[in-house]
């Protein structure tokens, strides 16, 4: 039975850690983290994945690693109880998650007993499809990538950051929400807005 914990700034709330221990019914020193950073172009250097190893080690976790699966082997992944999955670019996230067959691993993955945690791309790359993004930022594929279907390990159509205006400046002085109601329009679909300090819990095809 996997576990779902879709946020937009990992573990910055206690609620949010207090609904990610909720999850755990092993002893925690001996479960094993990866951190994916992929979407960061300073890796385990983004101050976000440094933060999160903090977060893991005061929880009490001691088997933390990073992985990259730009560069490493994505069956790295398999032996983790816990998948944090950091953000950053959405597009290069998605491009390396299906250039690696880490996308396969996770979704297998979720269907089993592992916690995956989503942080703002890493959300983004569970859902449907990041059209989105590319709706809000197009300037971030840098990939040049055409298909956004993203990993579908849930069917909620996430944004992140709902409450930072200042992250989206757009042109024509549109708020984040009238954008968002353009894009349900044109796209026949639903959003979730997730603010920074709210999170979405998903337990097998159940949300909280």
């Amino acid at each position: 039975m996997g576990s779902l914990l879709l946020t937009s700034c990992g573990f910055n709330t206690e609620d949010i850690k207090n609904q990610f221990l909720s999850f755990i019914e092993r002893d925690i020193s001996q479960l094993k983290v990866s951190i994916i950073t992929t979407a960061s172009p300073m890796k385990e250097n983004n101050r976000y994945a440094q933060r999160a190893v903090q977060d893991f080690r005061d929880m009490g976790f001691q088997h933390i690693d990073f992985v990259d699966i730009e560069f490493d082997d994505p069956q790295l992944l398999i032996h983790s109880d816990v998948i944090y999955i950091n953000g950053g670019n959405p597009f290069t996230l998605l491009y390396y998650a299906k250039k690696s067959g880490a996308d396969e691993i996770i979704k297998t993955l979720a269907a089993q007993n592992v916690i995956i945690v989503g942080v703002s791309a890493g959300t983004l790359l569970l859902g449907p499809n990041i059209n989105i993004v590319d709706f809000f930022t197009p300037q971030m594929n840098t990939m040049d990538l055409t298909d956004f279907k993203a990993l579908g390990v849930t069917d909620k159509l996430i944004f992140p950051h709902y409450d930072r205006e200042d992250k989206f400046k757009d042109s024509t002085n549109k708020t984040i929400e009238e954008r968002i109601v353009a894009f349900e329009s044109n796209e026949n679909c639903k959003v979730t807005r997730l603010k920074d300090e709210e999170f979405i819990s998903i337990v097998m095809n159940q949300a909280f």
